[in-house]
């Protein structure tokens, strides 16, 4: 298998100076400003008189509103990053109209992620220094690791999280060597107490950061409501609720990079369950412990990896009742409670609840992917275009 062609996104920190801040902060302003009012002017278009308006249309009118007194101050900004967000709206609707999403939302000043991006217009690459287009110094970048040698970067996206950090994240043409093959294969039960059972029998305990910096959160969250509404020490105060928010977003996503990472690099055959998490989080007892376990964005990395490695990720349908079934004589029984983690089947084998799910999982993804026996095809995942394999819903729910 030669090597694979993707683009590939590198995420570095950066620290601006005052002017650059100023100047980027100006920006973020101006590209929430125009996504807004474009979406205001297409739904007025849309619910008024069924129009569709056009990315055309809307690049027009940027341009009308630029010569106006009110708006003129779009003007001192780089024009790419108001039209790259038009094109985002545009992107929004196409999506909505495909009935692949809902009808695009307004960018909230306090909610939304403040971001603009560049195009190669924009900005310019020399030497390893990143300089955008208003600005005359290149950004303090902290390369944390090197970009594949000899690449250039297509868009820049530069970002401001809620605790106050600025990221920069530079979309590049990269080429990936697919791992050594092996004969190793694996099936993957997630979990609460156990973040994923293997069907080797190895248990990988749940890290639980959530639950580990639930004081220090609360904490900082009763600091928060103490203070006056509109105040500077109420956005102080929000600034350190954020951080420990990204504290916990951060060390979550490196556990999932380095579990999954080595997930794909040791087997050939990945098999998971479809989760619908959407569904499990409506549970009020579990809700909060199941969003702590991030199974959706574990499934995401799988996608990309095992497309990326030359690896085949396979996908069980969420209806197979993997825990209940015997993976000795194939009996399901009829009702096994969370609460019981080790049962006895009718031929005498006792299983032990995450392992046997795991072990039946991995008999049935292996089982689709010999004979493509009850199968369908699963939507084309987002950032590899490739089609996962899912079970066709045969047997009644655990």
């Amino acid at each position: 298998m030669g090597q694979l062609s993707v683009k590939r996104a590198f995420r570095y920190r950066f620290y601006p100076t005052g002017e650059q801040a100023a100047e980027l902060s100006r920006t973020f302003g101006c590209v929430r400003l125009v996504y807004n009012k474009a979406l205001e002017e297409r739904t007025r278009a849309w619910f008024g008189e069924q129009r569709r308006v056009s990315y055309v249309e809307s690049s027009a009118a940027l341009t009308a509103w630029k010569k106006t007194g009110e708006l003129a101050f779009l003007g001192e900004v780089s024009s790419v990053p108001l039209q790259q967000a038009l094109r985002h709206l545009q992107a929004a609707f196409g999506n909505f109209f495909a009935r692949r999403a809902k009808y695009p939302r307004f960018k909230s000043r306090k909610r939304s992620r403040a971001s603009a991006e560049y195009t190669r217009s924009a900005f310019t690459w020399r030497g390893g220094k990143l300089t955008l287009a208003k600005m005359s110094e290149p950004l303090d970048i902290r390369w944390s690791r090197p970009l594949p040698e000899g690449v250039t970067p297509t868009t820049v996206t530069v970002s401001r999280d809620p605790a106050g950090r600025w990221f920069v994240s530079l979309l590049c043409d990269d080429t990936i060597a697919p791992a050594p093959a092996t004969d190793s294969v694996v099936g993957i039960d997630a979990g609460i107490t156990s973040l994923v059972t293997l069907s080797t029998g190895e248990a990988i305990a749940n890290p639980k950061h959530e639950r580990r910096d639930r004081a220090r959160l609360a904490r900082a969250q009763r600091e928060l409501s103490r203070k006056a509404k509109g105040s500077n020490n109420r956005a102080k105060a929000r600034v350190k609720v954020a951080r420990v928010h990204a504290r916990i977003t951060d060390r979550r996503r490196d556990f999932l990079h380095k579990l999954t990472t080595r997930l794909v690099h040791e087997n050939q055959v990945v098999v998971i369950e479809d989760l619908t998490v959407r569904n499990m989080v409506k549970n009020r007892q579990l809700a909060r412990a199941i969003s702590d376990a991030a199974w959706r964005d574990m499934r995401m990395m799988l996608e990309y990896k095992c497309a990326w490695y030359g690896r085949e990720l396979v996908v069980v349908d969420r209806w197979f009742p993997s825990s209940r079934l015997c993976g000795a004589c194939g009996t399901i029984r009829e009702k096994l409670p969370l609460n019981v983690r080790e049962w006895t089947c009718g031929c005498g084998v006792v299983h032990d609840r995450d392992v046997n799910a795991a072990n039946n999982i991995l008999a049935a993804g292996l089982a689709v992917a010999a004979c493509g026996d009850g199968v369908r095809p699963q939507r084309e995942s987002s950032r590899t275009g490739r089609s996962s394999v899912k079970q066709e819903r045969s047997r009644p729910p655990r």
